[in-house]
Formats: C-alpha cells, sequence, structure tokens
C-alpha cells in the first residue's frame, strides 16, 4: 500500500527543490557567469574555436595593458572595389554557408576567377566550394577569398589579441576596371556600408552572448574606451580608413578635384563614424599626396591605372635623403597595358630617380591640419617619402604624436623619426623568417624609446600571407600549445571538414594568427613575442597621447618683425610681419644676397625652446636661431649648415628671451630667404 504524503511534507519539498535550482550550479545552457568567453546562442552549425581557458583581464604589475596588435585589418574588403573581388562574408544572419561561399562567377571550376590568377599566377581553376569541404581556399596564397570569418577573428582574440585596426578599404580605380561588380564604384558609398557592417557584426556577436554590450567584439572610439575594453578581456576594434580618393580628392591632369570644405565635410564625417586613422593617399596620386610606388608587374599595371584614372603616369626625381620610394622597374604587364589609349605607353624610369616628385599637396597639408584638429592618427605608410617627410615635419613642428606606421609600407630608414615624435609602427605578416629579422633589426630603437611592436595582417587586402615552413623543419609548431600568457589552450583550427595546420597550409585564414605567433616564438625566440604582447600598450599610448595633444601657444603670432631687407613688389606686400600674420597665404621675402636676418620682439621675455620656419621655395642652407632678452646681447641656441627648405624645426633647451632673431648665412636658390611662417614656442 503507498504511503501518502502530507501536504506540508510535498510543499517544503517543492520549496527545497526550487531553493536548490536557484542556489545550484547553473546548467550549461546558461554558461556565462563563469565561462563568460563562451557564447550562449552560438550558430550551428559553426567553426569550431580550437581554444580552451579563460582570456586574460586586467592589466599587469605596472598597471598597462597586455595583448597584441593588429594594426591593419580589413575585416569588410569584400563589399569594396564593387563587391566581388573578394569573395564570401565575414558573417550572415542565413548562417556559415552563406558566409563562405565564393563568387558567382568562380563556378563551376574557377575558369573566370580573373583576379585570382592575375595575383596568384596560373589559370585561377579552383574548387570554388567554401563551407563544408574547403578544398581550396582559404590559402595563404588565395587572394580573393574571406580570410576575416567573425569566428576566426574570434580564436585570433582567444589567443591573445586586444587590439584591431579596421580599415574600411576600396579604390574607385581598380573597381572601375575590373570585370565583375554588383555596385557603384564611389569610394564613399563603400565606406559608409563597412562601417555599417562593422556595427552590425558588433550586434551580431551580442546576441550570442544575451544582448548589447555584452559580446567579446567591441568597436571603440576613443583611448579610454579601449583601455576598458582590454582589461575585460575583450577585443578594442578602432575604424580606420584606406582609400585612394578620400572625400573624392583625385586629380585630373594635376588638377584636384576636390576644395577645402570637401576634406573639411569628408573629416567630419569620417569621426562621427567612428574613424579615428586615416591614409590620405593609396596605391595612385592624388589631389592630397604623391604615393610609394609598387613594383615589377603590379607596379606596371598599378602606374597604367593611374594613367587612366588622372591622365598621368606616375613621375620620378633622385631623392635628397636616405628615404626612397619603391623602384618601379620595367616589368611588363600586358593585361593592363592593352587598355592604354593607342601610341601611349608606359615610361621608362632611371635607376637612380626612385622618388615621386609629387609630395604633400597644398590641399594634402589641410587635410593633414584637419586630422591634428580632430585628434585623428595619420597612417603614412603608401605615402612618398616627399610626403612622408612634410607630413613628419608637420608634426614635429607641434609635436604632436599621431603617426602609424602599421605594416611596413614606410622606409624603414624613418623607424626613429616615428617612434620620436611618439608614434606606433607595426610589421606587415610576414613569414616567421623575415619577420623576426626585421623586429631584431629594429629591438634597440623599441628598447631606447620604451616601446611594443605590432603586426599589420593585412587580411583581405590581397597582399599574400606566410606559407607553410612545413613539418620537416627542426622546430615546428606543436599543437597544442599554449597562448603567451599561459591560459589557454590552443588546438588546430577546425571549420566544417577541414583542419588547418599553420606547418602545411600557412597563414590561410585570420584564425591562425595565434599558430603564427607560436612560429615567431619558436623562430625569433620569445623577445619578439614579449614586444608584440606589449603592442596593445603601446598602441594606445600613441592614441591616448594623440587625444590629449594640446597645440602649443605661438609666442610669435602678431609679433613686432623687422628685418635686414623686404623684396619690394607693387602688388602684393612682403613685409616682415608677413612671416608672423598667422598665415601661409603671406610671406616675408628678403633681398637677393646670403648675409639677411629677421628678428622679433615678442613683448615681453619668455622661456622659448622651439622655432619653427615654413620656407617658401627660396629656402636658407645655413642658418642660425639667435635669442636675446635685451635686443643688444645675443646667444645662440641653434645652427645649421644642411637646410633643405620645406618646414624645419629648431628645438633646444628652454633659454629665457624676449628677442628671437634668425641669422640667415647662406641660400639655397638663386632668390632670396622666403619665409609664410614663424613660429616660436616654450618647447
Amino acid at each position: 500500500m503507498a504511503k501518502v504524503r502530507h501536504p506540508y511534507v510535498a510543499a517544503v519539498t517543492l520549496l527545497l527543490l526550487v531553493l536548490a535550482m536557484a542556489l545550484g550550479p547553473a546548467p550549461s545552457s546558461a554558461a556565462g557567469a563563469d565561462d563568460w568567453w563562451n557564447p550562449t546562442a552560438r550558430p550551428a552549425p559553426d567553426a569550431r574555436i580550437g581554444v580552451t581557458g579563460e582570456p586574460f583581464k586586467g592589466t599587469d604589475s605596472r598597471g598597462e595593458v597586455r595583448g597584441f596588435v593588429d594594426a591593419h585589418n580589413h575585416l569588410f574588403s569584400n563589399e569594396a572595389f564593387g563587391g566581388r573581388l573578394i569573395c564570401g562574408k565575414t558573417f550572415s544572419e542565413a548562417g556559415i554557408a552563406d558566409a563562405l561561399k565564393d563568387c558567382p562567377e568562380h563556378y563551376p571550376d574557377g575558369s573566370l576567377a580573373v583576379f585570382d590568377f592575375i595575383t596568384k599566377g596560373g589559370d585561377g581553376r579552383h574548387d570554388p566550394v567554401g563551407w563544408p569541404t574547403f578544398k581550396d581556399w582559404p590559402a595563404h596564397d588565395s587572394l580573393t577569398h574571406q580570410q576575416n570569418y567573425y569566428a576566426w577573428v574570434e580564436r585570433a582574440w582567444r589567443g591573445g589579441q586586444r587590439v584591431l585596426v579596421n580599415d574600411l578599404v576600396t579604390n574607385g580605380v581598380i573597381c572601375s576596371v575590373y570585370f565583375f561588380k554588383d555596385r557603384s564604384c564611389d569610394e564613399m558609398t563603400s565606406i559608409r556600408l563597412q562601417a555599417k557592417l562593422s556595427y552590425d557584426l558588433q550586434a551580431y556577436v551580442d546576441r550570442m552572448y544575451g544582448g548589447p554590450g555584452k559580446g567579446w567584439f567591441r568597436i571603440v572610439t576613443d583611448s579610454a574606451q579601449a583601455r576598458q575594453v582590454v582589461e575585460q578581456g575583450k577585443l578594442a576594434v578602432i575604424l580606420g580608413v584606406e582609400t585612394s580618393e578620400p572625400f573624392g580628392c583625385k586629380q585630373i591632369l594635376d588638377i584636384p578635384q576636390c576644395s577645402r570644405e570637401d576634406i573639411d565635410k569628408g573629416l567630419d564625417e569620417l569621426y562621427a563614424l567612428g574613424v579615428r586613422s586615416m591614409f590620405l593617399c593609396h596605391k595612385f596620386d592624388n589631389a592630397l599626396c604623391g604615393v610609394r610606388f609598387d613594383e615589377g608587374t603590379l607596379g606596371t599595371a598599378i602606374n597604367v591605372g593611374q594613367f587612366l584614372s588622372t591622365g598621368t603616369f606616375w613621375r620620378t626625381e633622385k631623392c635628397t635623403g636616405p628615404q626612397h620610394d619603391n623602384p618601379i622597374g620595367l616589368a611588363s604587364a600586358p593585361g593592363a597595358e592593352a587598355k592604354l589609349p593607342a601610341g601611349v605607353s608606359v615610361p621608362s624610369y632611371a635607376a637612380d630617380a626612385q622618388c615621386n616628385v609629387r609630395g604633400l599637396t597644398e590641399l594634402g597639408e589641410y587635410a593633414v591640419r584637419g586630422m591634428m584638429k580632430r585628434k585623428m592618427m595619420l597612417e603614412i605608410d603608401h605615402m612618398s617619402v616627399k610626403a612622408t617627410g612634410r607630413a613628419l615635419d608637420l608634426f614635429q613642428a607641434a609635436s604632436y604624436p599621431g603617426v602609424i606606421s602599421s605594416h611596413s609600407w614606410m622606409d624603414l630608414n624613418w623607424t626613429e623619426r616615428v617612434y620620436s615624435l611618439g608614434g606606433f609602427i607595426a610589421q606587415y605578416m610576414h613569414g616567421s623568417e623575415g619577420f623576426s629579422a626585421e623586429a631584431g633589426r629594429t629591438d634597440a630603437l623599441r628598447d631606447k624609446y620604451g616601446v611594443g611592436y605590432g603586426y599589420g595582417t593585412d587580411m583581405n587586402g590581397v597582399g599574400g600571407w606566410p606559407g607553410p615552413r612545413g613539418t620537416d623543419t627542426p622546430n615546428p609548431v606543436r599543437y597544442p600549445f599554449r597562448s603567451v600568457d599561459g591560459g589557454s589552450l590552443i588546438d588546430r583550427q577546425t571549420t566544417g571538414e577541414r583542419t588547418w595546420d599553420l606547418n602545411t597550409d600557412g597563414a590561410a585564414h585570420y584564425g591562425l594568427v595565434p599558430d603564427w605567433i607560436e612560429d615567431i616564438r619558436l623562430v625569433g625566440g620569445q623577445d619578439v613575442v614579449d614586444d608584440l604582447f606589449r603592442g596593445a600598450e603601446s598602441y594606445l599610448d600613441t592614441w591616448g597621447a594623440t587625444e590629449h595633444h594640446q597645440a602649443a601657444v605661438n609666442l610669435a603670432k602678431g609679433a613686432a618683425a623687422t628685418a635686414s631687407s623686404a623684396e619690394w613688389n607693387p602688388f602684393t606686400s612682403y613685409a616682415p610681419g608677413r612671416a608672423v600674420d598667422g598665415s601661409r597665404d603671406t610671406r616675408w621675402a628678403s633681398g637677393w644676397s646670403d648675409d639677411q636676418w629677421l628678428r622679433l620682439d615678442l613683448g615681453t621675455t619668455h622661456r622659448v625652446g622651439r622655432v619653427t620656419l615654413d620656407w617658401e621655395r627660396a629656402y636658407g642652407r645655413a642658418y642660425r636661431i639667435d635669442l636675446s632678452t635685451d635686443g643688444t646681447d645675443w646667444r645662440t641656441v641653434w645652427s645649421t649648415t644642411t637646410g633643405d627648405g620645406g618646414l624645419d624645426t629648431a628645438d633646444f633647451t628652454g633659454t629665457p628671451a624676449r628677442y628671437v632673431r634668425v641669422q640667415l648665412l647662406d641660400r639655397g636658390t638663386d632668390w632670396g630667404y622666403s619665409l609664410h611662417e614663424v613660429s616660436v614656442h616654450s618647447g
């Protein structure tokens, strides 16, 4: 006979059961409190991450954030160049099978994969099937297929990366000449779309983790916000821009197609989108600056594209310093050259003239100053050395730290100058041997300036990535391995039916970034990886210093100015006061002889530690800076005999002075001396 339970006992039993459910371990489907890094609602099916263990949080013993920084990536370049150059998506609401599929013209065998065989060689034929087999792509040498699927980015984050710069990228000229496209080639239209998709991806990840703000993919718009994200153990994502004609600033036959108003409007729009770093030119000379050339066959093809877009080929001159642009060479590019008008051919170039004649234009300088006003960071990769030199002069004159070289496209002779300004440098994602060798070459400079190092993967940027070193190498990557912080175990990455191994596949997609870093440790040593692990802190240092930069007071603006002479002109005044009126549209010009001087009365005694001279074409080769408190007794604080014009900055120990004299000794031209502006600062 069954026992009858008293209602009171039944009620107590039910209450205890409820309490046990409330206070006991949460079911695995509700994971999130103890394993916050795992989503509660990942799409199924999806890529496997292949990493176990909690991502590190917080700061180190010095209060600094930790982690790697990818300073140059293109999450959404599949939306660039007309939308059909890069095949596949970073994410899709319809799932991985929709995200990781080839372009329609690549079916059934890649016969029409035009850009694939242009960049990779061969006939472009490949198995177009992505999910779930991935027979032929993604691959380290396939430049036309998606490498930034969101789960692969997640794996890089789980492997120790804490900062990612997502450069919104496109190129109107490449779009216009490519055979397949499904949208406009307008660059700003593509940039807006890619910015929107970046925020859409953030929301997509957030939904997996329970709602807004809960995911690991966090777009940040200031350095303090970025630090908070990194301290939480998540990935801080910064938006940048890399285009060939920003703000519509192309040039046709050397005539600008944009204005200062276009630049201001464009910078304001980009800033509102969340963009905090950008390139001013890329691949083709534009109305803002000249480019650092591409080499070989690709260089010839791009030179053809430049002509078709602008009506001018690249022009070169002998370099004036140790820096130089890439040699263009005479390699043939028949497919591209066939597009030239009848009777037009790519010019030849002298081997001893490796610098672009085009530097930073007046509009380009206006854009640089506009970025400084908005506390944005300038990417100097792809700029000609002439343009880079002028930009660095502008930054030095203002003590502005916001300069970035993100993927090995500047002349390496600029390295110390970038560091001295407070800028940040990342190296292109070369193979571990080459990457380690270059890291070693600049190691002493990083020690000198106390900075970390970055890498620029340039994934989806049609650049090519590290190939396999092979399993027969004496020091292969052995799976599983520990993350740099030691808290995570990293195994091979599997997506669908395909498992990738860095030893045999190379850096085929973004998920293999942690494997590549382990390869660097094996080849280059722990010191290289340690510098990379300090990359997030150094990048955020540069960004923070840029945000907090305050323009120094120009003590010379409006000062009383006298000079040894002034050039006479019935229509324009070149009086001494023109050099301190705060406008680059005016200038002081001296008589046409060597020994001249310009003297400024600051009105009262100040501590003077920096003087900048903004030369017109008539510059001084030899001159000195003298200071005085009474206008009678002078002290020389700085001098040079190797002036080359442009923008010169004289830094020296702060010295009390009311009077500043620029004593001009030797002209650099047959004219006199001519200065747009002289600025005096406390230093």
